[in-house]
């Protein structure tokens, strides 16, 4: 049995010591490679958002239908001789659009309108090969964090359906008498390209923090703000689908003046009873009404979101919610513009480019509503 110690007496140098437990036990497992999935992330996200561009001057010069086949392997390759390029022409020559619209181009007018659809494809395919050799890369190194696999895989799922939507979407302008692809599958096209861009910022920004801090600022999450948030941007998801019918269907060069509609609050032509339901579709006057008054409506209920998230006690989030509010002006006067010009594709495209900015800067404020960033309570 051990004598008595002094209190004063040190521990001597042979036994044993309980050592201090240490911080970071969220992240003390293993971390996988956060900071080069997340670079990865943001490559992926810079070509889809180049993709949706590339689509929408695709749409804007009537290039969509110039290639009337499905190829995902060997289409990689354009013609590469007289005899290919007059393959591919005769193929176009076949379809409505030729034949009720273009009859008579010229060989060099079909080459432009023919590279602006392979290079939209082509894009697709890069966009499908970044995402193949980051994932299998990741996944056979075993650098994907914990928890991560199943969420990256989910983004090829959606980009393989993406190709799939996108040819079914094609398909759809080469019988019958289309002129151009079917504007509630255009509609879906778009709407796909943009969940996987919210998916892949969404998954950036979570992987920009570490677990740990993510946890903690949980705790300071702000619901109202996020559930806010989340209805601006599922009420911009909306707004965006339509202005896809009305892209389809060019109904945004057929009433030019504003706030009225040929000089009226309806358009003359606000229902047509031969069409039915296809009115919302098919009617461009009914259709870009409806864009209008979505926009006005998304306009009041932004307000009334900004006006809520000045009042969050985070800079941050308060700033986020500004940002988004700023685009959400610019783009409404920006549409205003598009249709009292005519809707040019310059200034289609760049209305389409900052529908894409407004989209994620509102899911970047609803993030901060979730994960609120730290900052001193000194201010």
């Amino acid at each position: 049995m051990s004598g008595k110690r002094s209190i004063f007496e040190d521990v001597s140098e042979g036994e044993a010591r309980t050592e201090a437990p240490k911080g970071g036990m969220i992240d003390a497992g293993r971390r996988g490679a956060r900071g080069a999935v997340r670079a990865w992330l943001m490559v992926l996200f810079a070509l889809v958002v180049v993709m949706i561009a590339v689509g929408g001057l695709t749409r804007l010069t009537d290039s969509g239908l110039s290639i009337t086949e499905w190829r995902p392997v060997t289409g990689a390759l354009p013609p590469m001789s007289a005899a290919e390029w007059e393959s591919e022409f005769e193929k176009y020559r076949q379809i409505p659009e030729y034949q009720l619209q273009n009859k008579g181009m010229s060989m060099s007018e079909f080459k432009v309108i023919y590279w602006w659809e392979w290079g939209h494809r082509q894009l697709g395919r890069v966009i499908g090969l970044v995402w193949a050799v980051g994932f299998f890369g990741f996944l056979a190194t075993r650098r994907i964090p914990p928890g991560w696999t199943g969420r990256l895989f989910f983004l090829g799922v959606l980009g393989g359906a993406q190709g799939a939507i996108g040819w079914w979407m094609v398909s759809s302008g080469l019988e019958g008498e289309m002129l151009d692809v079917a504007s509630y599958r255009l509609a879906t096209h778009l709407g796909l390209a943009f969940v996987i861009l919210g998916f892949i910022a969404w998954y950036a920004m979570l992987l920009g923090r570490e677990e740990r801090d993510l946890m903690q600022a949980r705790r300071a999450r702000e619901p109202k703000l996020f559930g806010l948030s989340t209805g601006w941007l599922h009420f911009a998801f909306v707004q965006i689908l339509i202005g896809a019918l009305v892209a389809g269907i060019d109904a945004g060069r057929t009433y030019t003046d504003w706030p009225l509609m040929a000089g009226g609050f309806l358009p003359p032509d606000f229902w047509i009873p031969e069409l039915g339901w296809r009115n919302f579709f098919e009617n461009p006057g009914l259709v870009q009404f409806v864009h209008r008054m979505v926009g006005y409506a998304l306009l009041a209920f932004a307000v009334m979101v900004w006006l809520k998230g000045r009042r969050s006690a985070n800079r941050a989030t308060t700033a986020a919610f500004t940002a988004a509010f700023i685009a959400m002006i610019a783009q409404v006067i920006l549409g205003i513009v598009t249709v009292i010009y005519i809707a040019p594709w310059q200034i289609a495209i760049v209305h389409q480019v900052l529908a894409v900015v407004l989209w994620v800067l509102i899911l970047r404020a609803r993030f901060l509503s979730q994960y609120p960033l730290a900052q001193s309570i000194r201010g």
